[in-house]
């Protein structure tokens, strides 16, 4: 393996993985609203849906995906909306973090399996990852080497950088959670659930020719 490759691959991963996108923003919402615990089974379902998508890109699914315009507009449409769903859910569970501030009462505690179902479908219909493993992969290989030890080494980087990324934001939304008394945590909802909508949207403009 082609080493200085392979410290550019790990800068250009590490900055891809912790902008903002719809992940980070679970994370932080989840965070914030149900804690580590929850941020952690959920950044675990997120990395095994990536590892999905890189095993497509090692098996050359993707390559098929990315230059069938009906494929590739079927997953932008379910991933999408499935933004869209959590955006919508969350607007609607608002008037419940409203009446925890007042002290009325409690989140209801989230299920680790539904928490690891949700961080798997966010990152398997994402298509921005296909594009990433599609696109950035085959500019780090080094051909003169066997491909697939490094496909796995790659893979293995951002995954690693993922699951530590949304734990990081998810902590730390925990450690913030204060600043949602008196009534924010449920603007923090909409507001979140506002992102999520628009995520879902700017989707919809995301074309396979990225």
């Amino acid at each position: 393996m082609n080493y200085e490759l392979l410290l550019m691959y790990v800068a250009v991963a590490f900055f891809y993985v912790i902008s903002p996108g719809p992940a980070i923003f679970l994370a932080i919402y989840n965070g914030a609203m149900h804690g580590v615990k929850v941020v952690m089974v959920s950044a675990l379902g997120n990395i095994l849906g990536l590892l999905l998508l890189s095993s497509l890109a090692m098996s050359g699914l993707s390559a098929i995906l990315m230059t069938s315009a009906t494929l590739f507009l079927v997953v932008k449409v379910v991933g999408a909306s499935y933004l869209i769903y959590l955006g919508v859910r969350q607007l609607l569970a608002s008037r419940k973090a409203m009446t925890l501030q007042q002290g009325a009462g409690r989140v209801p505690a989230r299920s680790l399996t539904a928490s690891f179902k949700e961080g798997f479908v966010v990152a398997a219909t994402n298509p921005k990852p296909i594009l990433f493993f599609t696109a950035l992969f085959p500019q780090f290989l080094d051909v003169t080497n066997a491909v697939l030890p490094q496909f796995f080494v790659m893979t293995a980087i951002f995954m690693f950088f993922s699951f530590v990324s949304l734990t990081s934001y998810g902590y730390l939304a925990q450690r913030a959670k204060g600043l949602l008394a008196g009534g924010r945590g449920a603007w923090f909802q909409r507001i979140s659930g506002g992102l999520f909508i628009g995520m879902g949207a700017s989707l919809f403009q995301l074309k396979a020719t990225q």
